[in-house]
């Protein structure tokens, strides 16, 4: 499992990035296309189905170079800026050496193992126990530790936690999960304001002469939103399209980092319960634990019961701790 997390895992993590970013155009384009006829239709400038659908088409030339601009300038900003609006959204602060040297101790040692650069240590005030690892750039990784977990795990169960979020970002998982978020960020912004501006729209009343062309408006508004929520579901299926499997394979990592099934078995056990933590969807898939089932029981979770993952430690030689599992363990 060491191995394929190694190699299998980053290839395919790798590839994954590469096709969210070459599918943004396309995605883009259906959006575009959708704004433009929705914005035709408040102007009341679509009378007729057909023209109003090649009119849309003909304008597409000449506002897609503003839309890709506007694009751009939002993947510069949340590439820079993604780790602030990432800490805005949990809460989190940067936590200095000075703060609690024996936590980046166990940081730096266990990076120092695998040669790999030291991320910065970053905390949420919540007695809540949970974790995440967030960046893009190797050398500008963090990893993110609630107050309820430092307080509440071992030194052996903390570094379980921490060898955890190391492994998702060996095998790029974090980045993958943050180059989602920026992609799905987008189009769910742009589809909000969409169906806002639907409720704005006038359609012909008391007018005889326009009643047909009400009626083709209506159909317009019926294409744009179809559009507009395909394009918005393709987009959320981004974050359904990462494996699950990321979860098992980092507490396997973690094992191979500290030799220790015991301890990371040890660590999801207290954190089962205790980890609710309010923060957008796309970003507590980031967790190391999340208990969102995602609907449609559970088939979307982004994180597999933590039942499961204690199963497949088991089978890596670890042993189930005897103290209470739940919300006051």
């Amino acid at each position: 499992m060491a191995a394929y997390g190694l190699k299998t895992q980053v290839w395919n993590n790798n590839l994954k990035s590469g096709l969210l970013l070459a599918g943004f155009p396309i995605l883009l384009s259906i959006l575009l296309f959708a704004l433009v006829l929705m914005f035709q239709v408040m102007g009341d400038n679509a009378n007729d189905l057909r023209s109003g659908l090649y009119t849309a088409a003909m304008t597409m030339p000449s506002v897609f170079p503003f839309a890709l601009a506007g694009a751009g300038i939002w993947f510069v900003i949340a590439f820079f800026g993604h780790q602030k609006m990432i800490d805005m959204s949990t809460g989190a602060k940067s936590l200095q050496r000075k703060d609690n040297p024996h936590l980046y101790n166990m940081l730096e040692n266990l990076c120092i193992s695998r040669g790999m650069p030291v991320p910065n240590l970053r905390i949420i005030e919540t007695p809540e126990r949970n974790a995440y690892a967030s960046g893009i750039r190797e050398k500008a990784m963090s990893v993110t530790l609630t107050r309820g977990l430092i307080d509440s795990l071992n030194d052996a169960e903390l570094e379980a936690v921490i060898a955890h979020e190391l492994t998702h970002i060996r095998n790029k998982d974090v980045r993958l999960l943050v180059v989602a978020i920026i992609f799905v960020g987008i189009f769910s912004f742009a589809g909000e304001i969409m169906f806002r501006g639907m409720f704005r729209v006038n359609l012909p009343r008391n007018n005889s002469s326009r009643r047909s062309g009400g009626g083709n408006a209506g159909v317009l508004i019926i294409i744009a939103i179809a559009i507009v929520a395909i394009t918005w579901a393709l987009a959320v299926l981004v974050r359904f399209a990462i494996s699950r499997r990321r979860e098992f394979l980092a507490d396997a990592g973690a094992v191979e980092l500290t030799r220790n099934p015991d301890a990371m078995i040890s660590a999801l056990q207290k954190i089962s319960g205790r980890s609710q933590i309010s923060a957008p969807p796309e970003v507590q898939q980031m967790f190391i634990h999340s208990a969102a089932k995602g609907g449609i029981s559970g088939l979307f979770a982004t994180h597999p019961p933590i039942e499961k993952r204690i199963e497949a430690l088991v089978m890596m030689g670890g042993q189930v701790q005897t103290h209470k599992v739940g919300p006051w363990g």
